[in-house]
């Protein structure tokens, strides 16, 4: 990049955060390319006929969420490491072999399912081709692969936080990550038993994406928060063990709504709803705080100068970074809890289930809790590895927000109008046949949907070519304070 202004303590570890948001955005733009195809499939089913199956683009469409998501995670534990601990993070050299192993181990895999698609039905393809578990399709190989690199991040993060300044948030990180690693475990052996399968299945679905996950977000907004408006440590992490608690509290004990299908004690289903519903917010609860207090402190400076270094900062630093990190805040309410609630209680769910609303859910959860905040993370260190010292948006900024959010926000709607066509069609009123299942996909409300999903899905990939030409230019841009 531009301006390298990676100097002093933390350096190779910033730069090493670097390497991996890279990777990160261009198997980003990667999710969408291919979510666009299968979009497109869905409408018009002979397009890249013989080519590249359906189920292969959702794969990749969906496997390539997941792990760029991973690869900007660790990415941002590289990079705030340095400023929560005082000092450079241990085994950075060993960090940087793991990065590129892990690297190559997803393109060799990406390329498997590109030219190979589908396998004999034996443990060739279990190992080789693909698991066949959804979210978590990779091959075996590449599964223990996956399992090293995070024990190498992990062990990275503990000796540097045992070393350093242990913060608040380095503390929750460094417990998070035994969870992070440990969980994914779950998915890795096989039983005969379909309920049984699914049981460990959904253990790393939910616990590991919806509760470690959500306790990393927690963790990455309180480093932003300190870090663009300079809230006060002990409000953000305050909050941020309040939200431990209850994530992993109500994580744990939320898991119980998608135990509906596979036999589990009826006794789940309400605990489930319940405790599903309230894991985002204490990130919500964050937010208002540290911007009441920020704004009720900005209100006391007014006519008087403050040179106290504690005091909250009079200004947005990484404007780009901040409106990323509200649409997280919020975004995690709605896609999370709200869309997520819509259709968590059993007597819901019986006529919703393997709709086109968990497709809503997922597309808005996962943009609203993740994407935002990991895509905050990374103008952060593109303000910090170009010497930027006020980060103001651009037009390229402002264009990408504003079109990968309307995109996302669009789809969701769209999804949701299809699955409510398929709830009156196919289940209300057909009573959930195979010809029900036909029936209701060839309503119109639907196949309008689904159209109109796809339009939305190009309004989101364009609105990531303004983001990446955002992310590669702004280091040159004049409207930025140095």
């Amino acid at each position: 990049m531009a301006n390298n202004a990676l100097t002093g303590v933390g350096s190779e570890s910033k730069q090493l955060a670097t390497w991996y948001f890279t990777f990160a955005a261009i198997i980003f733009g990667a999710q969408l390319v291919f979510g666009v195809v299968a979009a497109i499939q869905f409408v018009e089913p002979s397009f890249l006929y013989g080519v590249l199956d359906f189920s292969i683009a959702r794969i990749l469409h969906i496997n390539a969420l997941v792990v760029w998501m991973v690869f900007a995670m660790f990415g941002s534990v590289y990079w705030l490491l340095p400023d929560e601990t005082g000092i450079e993070t241990v085994g950075i050299k060993i960090g940087k072999l793991l990065f590129w192993i892990f690297a190559a181990a997803i393109v060799v895999v990406v390329l498997v399912y590109l030219f190979i698609q589908v396998g004999p039905a034996d443990d060739t393809t279990i190992w080789f081709i693909t698991e066949g578990r959804e979210y978590i399709e990779a091959p075996r190989w590449a599964d223990l692969g996956i399992v090293v690199v995070a024990l190498g991040f992990v062990a990275n993060l503990f000796f540097t936080g045992m070393k350093g300044n242990r913060s608040g948030i380095v503390t929750v990180l460094m417990a998070d990550m035994i969870a992070f690693s440990g969980l994914y475990l779950c998915g890795m052996f096989f039983t005969d038993n379909i309920s049984m399968d699914q049981y460990w299945w959904w253990w790393v679905i939910h616990l590991w994406v919806e509760a470690t996950w959500e306790v990393f977000v927690g963790s990455l907004a309180a480093y932003a928060l300190i870090t663009i408006i300079g809230a006060h440590r002990k409000v953000v992490e305050m909050w941020l063990w309040i939200e431990v608690a209850m994530l992993f509290g109500s994580g744990i004990l939320g898991l119980g709504h998608h135990y509906f299908w596979i036999g589990t004690p009826e006794y789940w289903w309400e605990i489930g709803a319940l405790f599903s519903a309230l894991e985002p917010l204490p990130l919500v609860a964050m937010f208002i705080h540290v911007l009441y207090d920020w704004g009720k402190t900005q209100g006391e400076q007014m006519g008087a100068e403050h040179t106290d270094e504690d005091h909250v900062k009079s200004v947005i630093t990484n404007k780009p970074a901040f409106t990323w990190i509200t649409l997280n805040a919020f975004g995690n309410f709605l896609g999370a809890g709200i869309w997520g609630f819509f259709h968590t209680l059993p007597q819901v769910n019986l006529y919703t289930h393997g709709t086109q609303f968990t497709a809503a859910h997922g597309h808005l959860a996962f943009f609203g809790a993740y994407a935002t905040i990991l895509i905050g993370m990374m103008y952060l260190a593109i303000q910090g590895t170009n010497g930027i010292k006020v980060m103001n948006h651009t037009k390229a900024s402002i264009w990408g927000v504003s079109l990968i959010t309307s995109g996302v926000v669009g789809m969701t709607v769209a999804l949701t109008i299809a699955g409510y066509s398929q709830v009156l069609v196919a289940r209300a009123q057909m009573g959930g046949t195979w010809q029900a299942y036909f029936d209701g996909q060839a309503g119109m409300w639907f196949q309008q949907a689904m159209d109109w999903r796809l339009v939305m899905g190009v309004v989101t990939l364009l609105g990531f070519v303004f983001l990446a030409k955002d992310l590669l230019t702004s280091g040159k841009s004049p409207v930025h304070e140095r």
